[in-house]
């Protein structure tokens, strides 16, 4: 069993495959943290709390008199404001009489098989006895109010996931106006934050700093998770590398507005809380009504690496479902870059007739196909052909493309509308705006009240149509802009700090039924790009438009941030045109391909203007990208090169079984005399010997990890080159 309950000492174990996770239950109630660390066996841990006096660090009233006992020093599981424990709280509560804080004491708890659920949100899921659940209840019962706490423990995966439930099992109305996810104490240790900043077209750039003295937030208020900050941090001890040191990992489930937050308190310790944001947020709770708060899946590892691949496997594996989650991905087609608005049946079906001859599987048309749609003024939410650029309707374009032998796909932005729309002039209160007031515009679009049952009910009946009345296999659903003037008319004055949590439940609720009613068809998840990376969209979406930045260069930069959490399967990416359409930059096509193969792949751009050679190199890359799709898919993946080394990036995969590896490598900055790349490859198995396919030569997996790799000079704009291993008996020839 991965759970453990030792019932003299009142202590909870939960043991991983490298972890062990103890708390104790003491005298008074408290759910006190004992330890999540490298894995120390179920001896009880209590033996290095030391308990001490710490001027005007108060003391509960059943031991007022012994000042070496304060909630404001010992490491809890879950913490509540308003009880003597100053550190950053994990809930707020609002009584009836107006008085705040919980006083939250264990209950009991209880040990099942299998994995809890979580109702209405997106959760990790068992796949055959993978998992073990505990649940804590503990009580505030002044207040009425019981707080379930759920750890599910996947112990052969490494991966722990927590999340809270909040009961009202008392008489009297209670308002929580914080409810965190996760509390985390760390009493011990110097620890290091990354965090993953940005901004669009420049998603996920990871920051490390030493963790100060300070409540260090790191958030979004957008209504979304945002391309300025991933719902995702990393504790790193200051020595950490790629390869070792003590590092724990926290990922919320949740496409919302969230927030973590980290302290570093007068003692040293670190306290890591997260969950949704509590920027307009006030969820009252009547008798026998409960809040279920979202999930964070937390994992610890020596080293980032295997951190990295921890949640990889989780989440292509337990996070993602449906039928495309483990299958491979079709090659695509675009049409956006090759030609935005202006677009027609015969300009649409001559693109897809060419990527068809070039072996690309897939055509996906993007924004202007719907009525109305000329430019990105006007048009959304009437999701209906637009007879004008397609005279002879979806159908005959769609049948037309997929006699070609190939899939068909589409874009909608469901979540949106315009003003100049049919759609809004039939229903004005379904979008959010302020009455009285003129609404904040993003792409001159309003974001649709998602938390209406009538909205999604709307959009269901719509986009089921289109999905069932034509061939369809693919869904790209966009959402491009953040959330402002949330007010919904649906709900009175005082549950408007409901709207931006059932805001995004009413999506979830939306994309489950669409999913599970058309289980066929793939949906990638998009947001302006990347600005809805997240966990809780890929347990609907299996993978996601990385970033609206497509040129290579850049992406070398958004690809290796993301993959410190999200693994390659979930990352779209395509090759665009040369010069690059957003910041002018010209790279070769054989560099674009290098880079957007190490993701969900696909092209963007207009393949009838190609010169005869680039299109050869196109059907390359098809044919290598089909060799090389399960290795990075559900391979292992290693980041090669530093982030501050500009002069190259490197990274490599390799296949589950070992068989086979390809390490890629991309010169950023070409100097004269160059120097030769080199690099340590990793994740090999030493004493095997693996041919080097580019060069016909055999070497061993030592000489390759320790001696290391020099790829041949390379010179001019951005050159790329792959390197393609595979592991054989034979003779090991010097290289």
């Amino acid at each position: 069993m991965s759970i453990h309950f030792d019932e003299p000492s009142r202590r909870l174990t939960l043991r991983t495959e490298t972890a062990s996770y103890q708390m104790q239950i003491d005298d008074l109630g408290y759910l006190r943290h004992l330890y999540y660390g490298r894995d120390a066996g179920e001896q009880a841990l209590t033996y290095f709390h030391r308990q001490y006096d710490l001027g005007f660090s108060g003391n509960p009233y059943e031991r007022r008199w012994e000042r070496t006992n304060s909630p404001d020093l010992i490491p809890l599981e879950y913490s509540a404001s308003g009880t003597g424990d100053y550190r950053v709280p994990a809930s707020v509560v609002l009584r009836a009489d107006g008085s705040r804080g919980a006083d939250f004491r264990y209950v009991s708890h209880e040990i099942r098989p299998g994995k809890y659920a979580l109702p209405g949100l997106p959760a990790a899921y068992d796949n055959g006895g993978e998992c073990e659940t505990l649940v804590v209840t503990l009580r505030d019962h002044s207040a009425g109010l019981t707080l379930q706490l759920y750890y599910g423990v996947f112990a052969a995966l490494d991966m722990i996931t927590r999340a809270a439930v909040f009961l009202n099992d008392g008489n009297a109305p209670l308002r929580l106006e914080k409810a965190g996810s996760v509390c985390l104490d760390l009493p011990f240790g110097d620890w290091d934050l990354v965090h993953f900043h940005g901004r669009h077209c420049l998603e996920r750039q990871p920051e490390r700093l030493p963790v100060p003295h300070l409540v260090t937030t790191v958030g979004s208020d957008r209504g979304m998770s945002s391309h300025q900050h991933n719902p995702f941090v990393i504790l790193c001890d200051h020595e950490a590398t790629e390869d070792a040191g003590e590092c724990y990992g926290l990922m919320l489930a949740y496409s919302g507005s969230f927030r973590a937050e980290i302290e570093r308190s007068q003692t040293d310790a670190v306290r890591v809380v997260m969950g949704i944001s509590e920027q307009d947020f006030s969820w009252p709770l009547k008798p026998g009504e409960q809040f279920v708060t979202p999930e964070v899946l937390l994992t610890r590892a020596d080293g980032l690496t295997k951190l990295s691949q921890n949640y990889h496997r989780f989440i292509r594996r337990n996070i993602c479902r449906g039928a495309h989650h483990l299958q491979r991905r079709p090659v695509l087609i675009n049409n956006w870059e090759a030609t935005y608005f202006d677009l027609d049946a015969e300009r649409i079906f001559a693109l897809a007739k060419e990527a068809a001859e070039l072996g690309v599987e897939l055509f996906v048309l993007d924004d202007g196909w719907f009525r109305g749609r000329a430019d990105d003024n006007a048009g959304l939410g009437d999701w209906f052909e637009n007879r004008d650029k397609l005279p002879n309707g979806l159908k005959d374009l769609i049948d037309r493309i997929t006699g070609l032998g190939m899939r068909f796909g589409i874009w909608v932005e469901p979540e949106m509308v315009n003003e100049n729309s049919d759609l809004y002039r039939a229903h004005p209160d379904w979008a959010f705006t302020v009455p009285g007031r003129k609404p904040v515009m993003g792409r001159n679009q309003l974001v649709l009240d998602m938390s209406r049952a009538d909205v999604r009910a709307y959009l269901f009946d719509v986009l089921s149509a289109l999905l069932r009345d034509h061939d369809i296999s693919y869904v790209k659903w966009d959402m491009n802009r953040s959330l402002a003037d949330v007010f919904s008319r649906a709900l009175p004055p005082e549950r408007q700090g409901e709207v931006l949590h059932r805001h995004i439940l009413g999506v979830y609720d939306l994309l489950e039924r669409l999913t599970a009613a058309f289980p066929h068809v793939l949906f990638e998840g998009c947001s302006g790009g990347g600005g809805r990376f997240d966990a809780g969209m890929l347990y609907y979406t299996p993978q996601i438009w990385l970033s609206d930045d497509t040129d290579p260069i850049e992406r070398l930069k958004i690809q290796r941030g993301t993959s410190f959490g999200y693994p390659v399967s979930a990352m779209g990416a395509h090759v665009s045109a040369s010069p690059n359409h957003q910041t002018g930059r010209s790279t070769p096509i054989r560099t674009r391909g290098v880079v957007a193969m190490s993701g969900a792949f696909g092209y963007e751009l207009d393949l009838t203007k190609l010169p005869a050679e680039e299109k050869e190199e196109i059907r390359r890359q098809i044919r290598q990208f089909h060799a090389d799709e399960d290795t990075a898919h559900d391979g292992l993946y290693y980041r090669l090169s530093d982030g501050e080394n500009r002069w190259f990036t490197a990274w490599q995969t390799v296949s589950a079984d070992g068989a086979r590896s390809v390490v890629n490598l991309v010169v950023q900055n070409p100097e004269p005399f160059a120097k030769v790349p080199h690099v340590c490859l990793r994740g090999l198995e030493p004493e095997a010997r693996y041919l080097l396919e580019e060069e016909q030569i055999v070497v061993t997996g030592a000489a390759l990890m320790y001696a290391g790799y020099s790829f041949p000079r390379m010179l001019g704009d951005y050159p790329a080159a792959q390197l393609h291993l595979i592991r054989q008996d034979g003779e090991c020839d010097a290289p």
